[in-house]
């Protein structure tokens, strides 16, 4: 009974602490804000910020849709694309020698200098803008995937080996089941990675999408509206994180049971 209290206690105070948090920081802004610290057009209200998201919700919800799109679609692909190219790197040996250095070298090319490239290259359509996720979100979930591979129990393969099992066993038994909460954690930092990489890529062209609203109201210099789709852009990406959360509760519920 103690220990059941003791745990209900401990989840309210976990769940309570990131609130807690939230609304100390939201009174510090305000108190900065409207006590003017800090000038009205260098650090907007909250009071003003939720009002122009209240005003433009419609306009933020079509903006959003098709950033969402963009990094929905780029996600799948730089899933896909990871998987293929980590089983590979962990089938063949020199591949890995050879694709390691240039994926550690994809990662040092600031995204913002791709971005007019691929708009040259591709025009303003949609096309640009999921290649740049692509490009964003590949790399954590092979890295994740590739190391979960090769950290497989050497043990369970050699059993395996013994009983006369094949590569394709090997990996569908062990390699594969062991890789997964691996591959969890590179998607969560993906899911994150696509939303920014929408929006960076839409700064540099296109017509509808948040990083399109938030280059128009930065010329209007109306700073509460940009701060009402950087909080928008904050939430969409923690939803997305908590989406890929529920899908690993639902892909390895033996791991929350032994929670």
């Amino acid at each position: 009974m103690c220990l059941q209290l003791t745990r209900r206690l401990q989840s309210i105070t976990n769940k309570a602490a990131p609130v807690i948090s939230l609304a100390v920081l939201a009174a510090l802004w305000l108190f900065v804000s409207e006590g003017g610290i800090v000038p009205a057009y260098m650090l907007p209200s909250p009071v003003e910020v939720v009002k122009a998201f209240v005003n433009d919700f419609d306009i933020l919800c079509s903006h959003a849709a098709v950033t969402m799109q963009e990094a929905v679609y780029g996600l799948l692909i730089g899933t896909a694309l990871a998987f293929v190219i980590a089983v590979l790197m962990d089938r063949f040996a020199f591949l890995h020698k050879a694709l390691y250095p240039i994926l550690v070298i994809t990662q040092t090319i600031p995204t913002i200098a791709i971005a007019p490239l691929l708009v040259l290259w591709m025009g303003f359509s949609m096309a640009p803008k999921i290649t740049l996720v692509v490009l964003t979100t590949f790399f954590p979930i092979a890295i994740s995937l590739l190391d979960g591979f090769q950290s497989a129990d050497i043990d369970e393969i050699n059993l395996i080996r013994s009983m006369g099992g094949t590569r394709a066993q090997i990996f569908l038994h062990v390699k594969l089941p062991g890789a997964v909460e691996q591959f969890f954690s590179g998607l969560k930092v993906s899911a994150s990675y696509s939303i920014v990489g929408a929006v960076i890529s839409e700064w540099l062209g296109g017509f509808e999408g948040l990083g399109v609203y938030m280059t128009r109201v930065k010329k209007a210099y109306a700073f509460d509206k940009m701060f009402a789709v950087i909080i928008l852009i904050s939430v969409v990406s923690l939803l997305l994180m908590a989406l890929v959360a529920l899908l690993k509760r639902t892909a390895m519920p033996y791991k929350r049971s032994r929670q």
